[in-house]
This record gives structure tokens, C-alpha cells and sequence, in this order.
């Protein structure tokens, strides 16, 4: 008779399989969202001014196609119950995957009509209409990718609930080189090119998403594991019973991750409050802190699709150990993302911005009081997302949305905007705001967390 295995032995199986899914979706978020960084370094070159009207731009973008977010991200439960119930439940589990993608597909067509008025949007925001009328044609410039980024989501959701997560960072990889070299013909005119500006910047990132969800969904159809699925057999069928529950599941998702990132896109506006340096300062500093939270938040994914196969399976210990396990990976790999933020900000601002121009020095010296602040929230960022990933894996969705709704406007913008518009503290101000927002986050969604998973036996969340 063997010895049975030591306690930690399933810890350490779960650890293990939580990096060999999610190792490969940090990255591919991580390569994603360079996308935007590289417009945003790119960008930065041309100035101050363009850089703040990108900027102020990307608010409106980012506001829907957020909403947009949630029918992709509900791919990721309903597949990964389905498939831990039954591994060879492919009809259930495309079901799923085709319905996401029409409801992103119907989302877009009216949510592109939006971007049309972007100037006006900004203008009535309180924002400069200069800075508005250089952010409108990036938006417009960016809006026929934002299908193609959605679809994108979706089909790498679905692929990573099967387990197959290298070949999309592969095929994220070339996209996003292919962005950088189509970002340098079309910002600034090489090799005879007309030089675009924030135009080519935003063509440069529609194009490359296009390629992106093209080449995932010829991988999707060819591949041994995952063709067997065939999603894209008879793919104009409706099914309206499945696509009814991904928006049910997807538009609280969708919601939440829009309380979160508007945050700290409405915190662009209270920088435009302030001034044109404060709004260039915050979208460097932000896109720093972005990048760092994307590691974890393709670490969290991970810990989701863990989470919904146990759920799928009925075992309540391993829902609580692959949630567990999750969230302190996740801090781990936000902490040490926060150590440069903390001690090199000067050698940061200066990869974004010109240090030898006199025009940019008090850019710089704000991103350097910005970034310190960054790095403190860090712990908390990994904590929520990953406590808010865990419980999208059991759909659990609409009490969280709640609490991310409390968090990051009743809390986060309340005194943002009291102490950014209110006190001397001003753009550090807005940055403390944001501190607290995602504080009281993490602290909500844990309790939440916990409280969803105490019982011996599964419930359905309220």
C-alpha cells in the first residue's frame, strides 16, 4: 500500500498547472497591451500635445469598447463548466464560444456609431477642443479594429479553456511587430508613406488586430484539440437560448470592467481639469502601471478558467485551492513588475518622453511623482483581479459588480476628484484616489470570495 501523498502535493499540482496555462496568457496580455504602449511611445515623439489628444481620446474609445468586453470574457465560465462536467462536450461548449462572438459582433455596429461624435463627447466633458479635435480621427482610426480585438478575446478565451495558450502569444507576438512596423510608415512618413500622426497610429492597431483574429481563427479551425469543435461549421445559425446567457453573464462583466477602467480613464479628464502636461504625465504614468498589471491579469485569466473547471467538476477544495493559489501568484508577479516603478521612475519617463527637450521636463517630473504611487497600488490591483477572476470562474458576476461600482466611483472618484480639483495636492491627488479605489476593491472582493466558497457544498451565488 502506498504512503499517501504529503498535504501540499495538490498545492503544488495546482501551482504547476496554473502557470503552464497561465505563463503563456501573461504574456500574450502583456504583448497585447503593447499594442497600445507602442502607440503610445511612437506617439510621445510627436509631443506633448498629441500625446494628451491620443490620450483623452482613448477614454471615449476604451468606454465601449469595455462594454463590449463582457460577452468575451463570459466565454471563459461557460466553456471551461462545461468542459470540466464533461471533457467531450463539444456541442455545449461551441454553443458558447459562436454566441460570444455574435454578441460582440452585434454589440459593435451600433457602439462604432459612437465614436463619430467623440469630439463633441470630449468637448462636453469639460475638455480642451483642441485636444479634442486631435483625439477624434485616432478614434475614428482605431474603430473598425474594435470587432477584431473583441473576436480576439474570445476565440483566445475559448482556446485557453482547452489548454492551448502558445500559439495565440505566437500569433500576438507577429501582430504586435506588425503594429510597431506599420505604427513607423504611417506616424511618421518613412519610406514614402504619407505621414498620418494619430491617424496612422490608430490604422497601424486596427490592421494589426484584423490580422490577429484572423490568424487565431485559422488556427482554431485547424488544430487537433481544437477542431474538433467546429466552430465555425454553420456559424450563421443562431442560437438564441446560449446567446441570451452569454449577455446575461456578459453584461455585468462588461460593467465591471468599465467601473474599473473608466476610473482611470475619468481620471484623465480631472488631469484635463488641471492641464495639458498633467494629462500627457498621467497616460505615461498609466500605461506603466498598465503594463504592469497585465502579467497578473493573464495570471488571473488563468486562475478563472482553474476555478470554472473545478466549479465544473463539483470540487469545492480545488476551487478554493486554485483561487487561493492564483491570487498570491498574481502578487508575486505584480510586485515585482512595482520594483522599477518605485526606484528607477526618472529612467522610466525618460523611454516615453525626450529628456533633452526643455518641453518635456515638467512632463517628467510629474511622471516621476506619479509612478512611486503606482507602485504602492500594486499590491491591491493583483489581489482584485484576481479575487474578481475566480469568481467570473463560478459566475458570480453581479454582486461583484456591485462592489467594483462602490469601490472605484462612490470611493476611488469621490476623492480623486476632492483632492485632485479640491486641495494642493492636485494630479498626485488623483493618483491617492485611485489608491483607495482599488483598497477597498480588493478588500470587498475577497470577503466576497471567501464568503461564496465556505460551504461544503457549492451553491449558485446570489
Amino acid at each position: 500500500m502506498s504512503a499517501p501523498a504529503p498535504f501540499w502535493a495538490s498545492w503544488r499540482r495546482e501551482l504547476v498547472a496554473l502557470l503552464s496555462l497561465g505563463l503563456p496568457m501573461a504574456a500574450t496580455q502583456l504583448i497585447q497591451f503593447s499594442t497600445t504602449t507602442i502607440d503610445v511611445l511612437m506617439i510621445g515623439r510627436l509631443g506633448p500635445d498629441p500625446l494628451a489628444g491620443a490620450s483623452l481620446g482613448l477614454v471615449v474609445f476604451y468606454a465601449i469598447y469595455l462594454l463590449g468586453f463582457g460577452p468575451a470574457m463570459a466565454v471563459t465560465p461557460l466553456v471551461a463548466q462545461t468542459l470540466g462536467a464533461d471533457p467531450d462536450n463539444h456541442k455545449d461548449a461551441r454553443r458558447s464560444v459562436r454566441m460570444g462572438l455574435w454578441a460582440t459582433g452585434i454589440f459593435c455596429a451600433p457602439a462604432l456609431l459612437v465614436f463619430l461624435f467623440t469630439k463633441e463627447i470630449e468637448i462636453a466633458l469639460g475638455q480642451s477642443p483642441h485636444l479634442a479635435a486631435m483625439g477624434e480621427p485616432y478614434v475614428l482610426a482605431l474603430a473598425p479594429g474594435l470587432p477584431f480585438m473583441l473576436g480576439v478575446i474570445a476565440l483566445r478565451n475559448f482556446l485557453a479553456s482547452i489548454g492551448l495558450t502558445r500559439a495565440p502569444l505566437y500569433i500576438i507576438i507577429g501582430t504586435t511587430v506588425l503594429n510597431a512596423f506599420l505604427n513607423y510608415l504611417l506616424i511618421y512618413g518613412n519610406w514614402g508613406f504619407p505621414r498620418l500622426e494619430l491617424v496612422g497610429a490608430g490604422l497601424a492597431s486596427s490592421l494589426s488586430h484584423a490580422c490577429g483574429f484572423v490568424l487565431l481563427a485559422i488556427y482554431a479551425s485547424v488544430q487537433k484539440s481544437s477542431r474538433r469543435f467546429e466552430l465555425f461549421t454553420r456559424f450563421w445559425k443562431p442560437d438564441w437560448e446560449r446567446l441570451r446567457e452569454v449577455a446575461r453573464l456578459g453584461w455585468p462583466i462588461g460593467l465591471t470592467f468599465a467601473f474599473e477602467a473608466l476610473l482611470f480613464n475619468a481620471a484623465v479628464l480631472l488631469m484635463g481639469r488641471l492641464g495639458v502636461n498633467e494629462v500627457a504625465a498621467y497616460q505615461v504614468a498609466l500605461n506603466v502601471a498598465a503594463l504592469a498589471y497585465m502579467g497578473p491579469l493573464g495570471l488571473a485569466m488563468a486562475g478563472s478558467t482553474r476555478v470554472a473547471l473545478k466549479a465544473g467538476a463539483g470540487d469545492l477544495p480545488g476551487i478554493r485551492r486554485a483561487a487561493l493559489v492564483s491570487i498570491l501568484t498574481c502578487i508575486v508577479a505584480i510586485m515585482l513588475a512595482a520594483i522599477p516603478m518605485m526606484f528607477a521612475p526618472e529612467f522610466i519617463a525618460g523611454l516615453y518622453l525626450n529628456a533633452d527637450e526643455a518641453a518635456n521636463a515638467a512632463v517628467i517630473a510629474l511622471v516621476v511623482s506619479f509612478l512611486p504611487i503606482a507602485a504602492a497600488f500594486a499590491l491591491f490591483d493583483a489581489t482584485q483581479v484576481s479575487a474578481i477572476q475566480a469568481l467570473r470562474g463560478l459566475k458570480d458576476v453581479r454582486i461583484p459588480m456591485i462592489m467594483t461600482f462602490i469601490s472605484y466611483w462612490a470611493i476611488g472618484f469621490t476623492v480623486a476628484a476632492w483632492l485632485g480639483l479640491g486641495t494642493t495636492l492636485a494630479a498626485v491627488g488623483v493618483w491617492i484616489g485611485l489608491l483607495a479605489a482599488l483598497a477597498s476593491a480588493a478588500v470587498m472582493l475577497s470577503a466576497r470570495l471567501w464568503l461564496v466558497t465556505r460551504d461544503a457544498a457549492l451553491k449558485a451565488p446570489a
